[in-house]
């Protein structure tokens, strides 16, 4: 079994900037490919970002392109979020999942309980 644990997470005036970090306990997450993922009130959750075990690639959400870098340090055992430029839409609960390298919440084996980020204008 594996928790995972988000923190970084808060209120930020658009334009600024936050960085994400997911942790783990009981279990190592060099293992796993990791996925960042949001969800929005009144929205269905989705895909932000993914990385694969070694960190060498990635994929980034259309939406955050440019602006959110996923990275890992797996000497550390965690996992990042680099948010810049944010905007309002950018406001959600934020999950860090364990699981395969895919956009598909799907091939995610567990899931955080999430950290709040809110993006004032």
């Amino acid at each position: 079994q594996v928790q995972l644990v988000e923190s970084g997470g808060g209120v930020v005036q658009a334009g600024g900037s936050l960085r994400l970090s997911c942790t783990a306990s009981g279990r190592t997450l060099v293992g796993w490919s990791m996925g960042w993922f949001r969800q929005a009130p009144g929205k269905e959750r989705e895909f932000v970002a993914t990385i694969t075990r070694g960190g060498v690639g990635t994929i980034h959400a259309p939406s955050v392109q440019g602006r959110f870098t996923i990275s890992r340090d797996n000497a550390k055992d965690t996992v990042y979020l680099q948010m810049n430029s944010l905007i309002p839409e950018d406001t959600a609960v934020y999950y860090c999942a364990a699981g395969a390298y895919s956009a598909n919440q799907g091939a995610y084996n567990y899931w955080g309980q999430g950290t709040q980020v809110t993006v004032s204008s």
